[in-house]
């Protein structure tokens, strides 16, 4: 299990509005920035689209890191390169952003 060996697994959910049904500025920058969240120990990055209205976006970001950073993962939503990303969805959705945090319950690991 993640947590017996010091390590915790999360889930990050980013919400988002936008003024139009057009994702490709979207999809770019989720895809550019998969490189920085695999260096936080993320597994995976993903882009969904409500089938309902197209212009409501869920990025959901899958990551493991050790428990002693996750207790200071306040100090970490500090960091530049993080502040300059939810900076650019903020400009994208015109400032319109969600984000929560989630433990899955149901992954064995």
């Amino acid at each position: 299990m993640a947590e017996e060996s010091g390590k915790v697994r999360r889930v990050v959910q980013i919400k988002v509005r936008t003024p139009g049904a057009d994702y490709s500025q979207i999809l770019a920058m989720v895809k550019t920035t998969i490189p920085f969240f695999e260096a936080f120990g993320g597994g995976k990055v993903r882009l969904l689209r409500n089938v309902d209205d197209p212009t409501h976006f869920i990025q959901a970001i899958e990551y493991e890191l050790d428990e002693a950073m996750e207790l200071n993962r306040h100090k970490v939503a500090s960091d530049p390169m993080l502040q300059g990303y939810l900076a650019t969805w903020r400009t994208m959705t015109m400032g319109a952003l969600e984000i929560d945090v989630y433990e899955d319950l149901a992954d064995p690991r």
